[in-house]
């Protein structure tokens, strides 16, 4: 049975009916993956984010992280990613029948990353969905001091924001951090004179009247456009100077970006 077309090989020994099959679909990877692993394994990192409800996934068809005991050997798969860890039974619990690192070790092991941005993304993430409190985080790393990684993400934490709510955002505010620019807030609720509502905004400098907003390919929608063209109307109203950024902006030419915002605090101040 399991050799003809009604059935899919996922993984040795692991197969799924062919119509339920989704190359695509990230939990339905993790619970093959889960089916391989032993008792005090789990699955970590991008994948563990993934599963509480925080989707970092690099891309679609990304591989499944584990966590595997030092002993372990495992045959090489495309769609697994695996890292010899010692989880301890605090690190580890069960999400949809899957064995899985807990958010707060989920945190550790993504702030850990090697690249900062990717480690903030995913800390102002994780706190965003209120799956972690930052002090637990200082406090559980700090019994860790020697780990890998550890001190870059303890270097981290003060700049972590919960109302971040998009990874464009988040490397918008550390580019600025890293250039010496003051702190934008995110998420920042515009009011006129009256009091009334205007717009709420992605980064803000209130004290500056400065907003700065990521224009995503969603706003290139023709309804899309019309609301952002009133909305920036709005807050020209209110006396709002807006900045507005594109990925190529932010991936591609950083310096040029930084210098715009603090041009624009310079003649404002």
């Amino acid at each position: 049975m399991l050799k003809g077309r009604a059935w899919r090989r996922l993984i040795r020994d692991v197969y799924i009916a062919a119509d339920a099959y989704d190359a695509d679909d990230h939990r339905m990877w993790c619970e093959a993956v889960a089916l391989t692993l032993k008792r005090g394994e789990a699955i970590d990192r991008y994948s563990a984010a993934f599963l509480w409800g925080v989707d970092l996934l690099p891309k679609r068809d990304a591989a499944v992280s584990v966590s595997i005991s030092h002993a372990r050997r495992l045959r090489p798969h495309a769609r697994r990613t695996t890292v010899r860890a010692s989880l301890s039974l605090d690190d580890v619990t069960t999400l949809f029948n899957i064995p899985l690192t807990t958010p707060l070790r989920t945190a550790f092991d993504l702030g850990r990353r090697p690249r900062r941005v990717d480690a903030l993304i995913a800390l102002d993430s994780m706190c965003h969905h209120r799956l972690i409190r930052l002090p637990e985080l200082a406090r559980y790393a700090g019994e860790r001091p020697r780990w890998p990684g550890v001190p870059g993400l303890r270097t981290l934490l003060g700049l972590v924001d919960a109302r971040a709510e998009s990874p464009m955002e988040t490397r918008l505010r550390l580019l600025l951090h890293d250039a010496g620019g003051p702190a934008p807030i995110p998420q920042y609720e515009v009011r006129n004179d009256d009091g009334r509502f205007v717009a709420r905004v992605d980064l803000a400098y209130p004290q500056w009247r400065i907003a700065l907003e990521y224009e995503g390919d969603h706003h290139r929608e023709r309804a899309q456009f019309r609301r952002d063209v009133a909305r920036s109307n709005a807050l020209r109203r209110a006396g709002w100077l807006v900045l507005r950024f594109t990925a190529d902006d932010v991936l591609r030419h950083p310096q040029l970006l930084v210098e715009h915002v603090l041009s624009a605090i310079r003649e404002r101040r």
